[in-house]
């Protein structure tokens, strides 16, 4: 089946990790605890549970629907970032055999959130797509850029320039790209670039066990900034990293939307759970909720197949949509009647 694209016709794949809770499951195998949050402003809670990695393709505008294409459950010990590079790469893969990517489609664009290692993820990718964007990739720090050596320097060339510090606007310098787009929500949306930025790697965490040098991760660090919020807020000032270089104002756009439209699968985990009833089963084995997550899968893949032939059971305090409008919430409600 024809999988959703962005505006410009490239398949754009989001990855995320979603936890099944299970803290009163003691006698099931494999549970991790599982980073969420409580009521509390930026409360951490540490909960055990069977936490999953999910691929899903995004679809172009405002909807909350998305593709989901497959489902992985990250075992004890297990590297987020390796595993998720596995499972990108047998997914495209697979669209590559299906005829859903062919040699001189636009590039696959893979988007994360801040939980991932966006540069390793972009070094375990770097022969098959770019990964990126993701907010706060590199995280208030120091990403260097690359500089040549100082005239009469016979030494060895330095493998960094100068600190790029995200709080320190005199590191900055002059961006290599930057737009200004006016925008219905946000008001005047601006972004800049800086080209060619790697973070310092150390030898430690995913690194710990990698050859003595180290390699050189090149992207580009976008901060974008907005006028206002719809819901009154304070904005507060977005990084993006993208494993790209050289990038021009139009990547700037295209990877701003994409970042946007990332948001939409967080909409499609909240189908999963309140309205599919993904985490309601209490099975023991990690194995029988694999095989449930699959159905999960499955039974949205139809929604999303009856979209067009659904009825609008819509509830007295909700607008009117046409059929290609309805959200995945009210396809389900009208699935029945449209048999």
């Amino acid at each position: 089946m024809p999988l959703p694209r962005a505006a410009d016709g490239r398949l754009v794949l989001a990855v995320d990790i979603t936890c099944w809770l299970r803290p009163d499951a003691h006698t099931s195998p494999q549970r991790i605890l599982c980073h969420t949050y409580g009521r509390g402003k930026d409360q951490t809670i540490m909960v055990p549970g069977w936490p999953y990695l999910m691929v899903v393709a995004l679809e172009a505008g405002r909807s909350s629907w998305t593709a989901p294409l497959d489902a992985v459950r990250l075992a004890p010990g297990a590297d987020a970032a390796t595993v998720t590079a596995g499972q990108v790469r047998d997914i495209v893969g697979r669209l590559v055999a299906a005829g859903q990517w062919q040699p001189g489609d636009p590039d696959v664009l893979v988007v994360a959130d801040a939980g991932y290692d966006a540069p390793r993820l972009a070094f375990l990718l770097a022969d098959l797509a770019r990964a990126g964007p993701r907010p706060d990739a590199l995280g208030p720090g120091a990403p260097p850029g690359r500089a040549t050596p100082p005239a009469g320097n016979d030494g060895r060339p330095p493998r960094h320039g100068g600190e790029f510090v995200f709080g320190d606007p005199a590191t900055w310098g002059e961006p290599d790209a930057a737009t200004a787009t006016d925008t219905r929500l946000y008001g005047t949306a601006r972004a800049r670039a800086w080209n060619r930025l790697n973070p310092r790697l150390t030898h430690r965490c995913a690194w710990i066990d990698a050859a003595k040098v180290l390699p050189v991760i090149e992207g580009t660090v976008i901060r974008l900034e907005v006028d206002h919020l719809p819901s009154g807020a304070i904005p507060k000032t977005v990084w993006l990293w993208w494993s790209g270089v050289d990038s021009t104002p139009a990547d700037i756009d295209r990877l701003r939307q994409t970042f946007l439209r990332r948001f939409d699968i967080e909409h499609t985990f909240r189908l999963f759970k309140q309205i599919l009833g993904w985490t309601c089963p209490k099975f023991r084995t990690p194995q029988a909720a694999d095989l449930w997550t699959w159905l999960i899968l499955a039974a949205h893949t139809q929604l999303r197949l009856a979209r067009a032939a659904a009825a609008d059971l819509r509830r007295r305090w909700e607008k009117p949509a046409p059929p290609q409008r309805l959200s995945p919430a009210r396809v389900w409600r009208g699935f029945d009647t449209s048999a």
